[in-house]
């Protein structure tokens, strides 16, 4: 389905669920969702029109926040359906906590409060970051990132080009493997450096479960699947995407391909949009540093492009 037709789907499939209310119902529907109040009258003339009126201005992202408040009070299958076809799921449950770039040992965690969700890292927090400022509607921005970081090392807060450059260092500093340093060092020079801060950051190595078994030590039924993700992009409106960089290692043993493993890493692709995040896989062997960064260039490009998140002047339309 073609970009252009996104905003129409939506705007479609939400007049038509606005519109299974009574026709004096729909103007006070319509003001709670936050769409412009009208006459009674109008209503009845189509109940219909009159919701796709005010949602003539909207685009994407505003379309995606009204379609979920219709969806929390009413019963919205074919809503429910664009959504999901158009990738606009999004994460259930609140934002608590981003652990994220470790570059060392496993950290150990505990649960000091299980009533208010408390996490602490009793060991090994000195390998990792931890976020815990509340998640606003935009996501995370690496302008928000940069000023969180400015936070928590006051050798640079009061300079925000320092800021973002030893952060940015500090990211790519967990960084796994050279196919994952192609798509982080090609996202930073794109975004990062060239006017795009308010564009979402590319947060890398992200615990996404946490086990504080081995797969050694706990025999049945196993740890958890994919503790890790290679990088992350919370986007506005609850919208989380995973990135994930396949080496060898994901589908073969000691050079021979291993069906066994692809079925594990399709298995956990399912349960992980299930959760509703989008899941986005780059194999490495096209990450290499010649043809990597316009691969990835394109990749963001339409990203954004689908959830309507404006590339900045100064970041090209095309890559040559």
């Amino acid at each position: 389905m073609g970009d252009a037709v996104k905003p129409e789907t939506l705007r479609s499939a939400i007049a038509s669920a606005v519109a299974e209310l009574k026709s004096y119902e729909v103007p006070g529907e319509c003001v709670r969702l936050g769409l412009a109040p009208g006459e009674e009258s109008e209503a009845f003339g189509s109940k219909y029109r009159y919701v796709m009126k005010r949602l003539r201005p909207l685009a994407v992202p505003e379309l995606t926040t009204i379609a979920r408040k219709l969806l929390d009070e009413y019963e919205a299958p074919e809503l429910e359906q664009v959504l999901a076809s158009l990738g606009m799921t999004s994460v259930d449950g609140e934002f608590k906590n981003l652990i994220f770039a470790a570059n060392g040992p496993k950290p150990e965690i505990v649960l000091r409060d299980a009533v208010n969700n408390r996490l602490d890292i009793v060991r090994n927090a000195q390998y990792c970051l931890t976020y815990t400022r509340p998640l606003v509607a935009a996501g995370l921005s690496w302008a928000e990132l940069v000023s969180w970081w400015q936070q928590t090392n006051p050798a640079v807060a009061g300079d925000q080009e320092a800021a973002s450059r030893t952060l940015c260092a500090r990211l790519a500093d967990s960084l796994a493997s050279p196919p994952e340093e192609v798509l982080f060092h090609t996202y930073a020079a794109l975004y990062f450096r060239e006017g795009g801060p308010a564009l979402p950051a590319l947060i890398p190595q992200v615990y996404l479960h946490y086990d504080p078994y081995t797969a050694k030590a706990r025999v049945a039924p196993g740890p958890l699947a994919r503790q890790r993700m290679d990088f992350l992009l919370l986007l506005p409106n609850r919208v989380r995407v995973v990135l994930e960089v396949d080496g060898h290692q994901h589908y073969s043993i000691n050079g021979k391909a291993s069906p066994e493993l692809y079925a594990q890493m399709v298995s956990e692709d399912r349960q992980l949009k299930l959760s509703g995040y989008e899941v986005y896989r780059f194999g490495g062997h096209e990450l290499d540093r010649s043809a990597g960064p316009r691969a990835v260039a394109g990749f963001f490009r339409e990203l954004f492009g689908r959830y309507d998140i404006p590339l900045p002047p100064t970041v090209p339309a095309s890559s040559s």
